[in-house]
């Protein structure tokens, strides 16, 4: 049984429970496959399991609150006012990290910044940033074209994970008409040296 009384005040239970209150039943099938995506990441490249277990678990805590939650959270916290301008998608990892302080009292900046970090990446990710920000993609649950070679190389190695994920995200949105979060570009330009090396395979 995973201990996290290093991090938050409950038991497992206790936090799955809490998890799960915030949620839907399929976001909450997605939270758990994730966090089985993260504790195989964190044993394959030697990332610390406590922590890639409660990151995964708490990743999407906030993915259902309300758009208020977060305005008023950026104002409280001092955040950058340009996120205002973004939407659920950005601000359940970005802001939603402040409200995961605030209601589990967890202090531990790794996992907090890997939670904030999860859909958007950043120019220099920690290990723990990674395995959640690749986790998120491949979890079991997910179904879509190309996953199963994201999950292949997941496998072989993170960055290139990253490099791939990052990618394939800008193309989905761009496909789309969708703005893409200039932390999403950062992420990419960081990390496609990674995606010649996949190609070269």
């Amino acid at each position: 049984m995973m201990d996290y009384s290093a991090y938050i005040d409950l038991s497992r239970q206790e936090l799955l429970e809490k998890v799960q209150s915030a949620m839907g039943p399929k976001r909450f099938e997605h939270v758990l496959g994730v966090e089985k995506a993260a504790l195989e990441l964190a044993a394959r490249y030697n990332a610390d399991a406590t922590k890639a277990s409660l990151a995964a678990l708490l990743h999407d805590y906030a993915k259902e609150r309300p758009d208020q939650d977060f305005l008023d959270i950026i104002d409280q916290y001092g955040l950058d006012q340009g996120l205002k301008n973004w939407g659920n998608n950005i601000w359940h990892g970005m802001v939603g990290s402040h409200i995961i302080r605030q209601e589990f009292g967890l202090e531990d900046d790794e996992i907090l910044q890997a939670v904030e970090r999860h859909t958007v990446g950043a120019s220099q990710m920690t290990l723990l940033d990674k395995v959640l920000y690749v986790a998120d993609y491949i979890e079991p649950g997910r179904d879509f074209p190309d996953v199963d070679e994201a999950r292949a190389i997941a496998k072989q190695d993170l960055d290139q994970a990253v490099a791939y994920e990052t990618a394939h995200t800008i193309a989905h949105l761009a496909s789309k008409g969708i703005p893409i979060y200039p932390q999403i570009l950062e992420t990419y330009n960081a990390y496609v040296k990674y995606l010649k090396d996949t190609k070269k395979k």
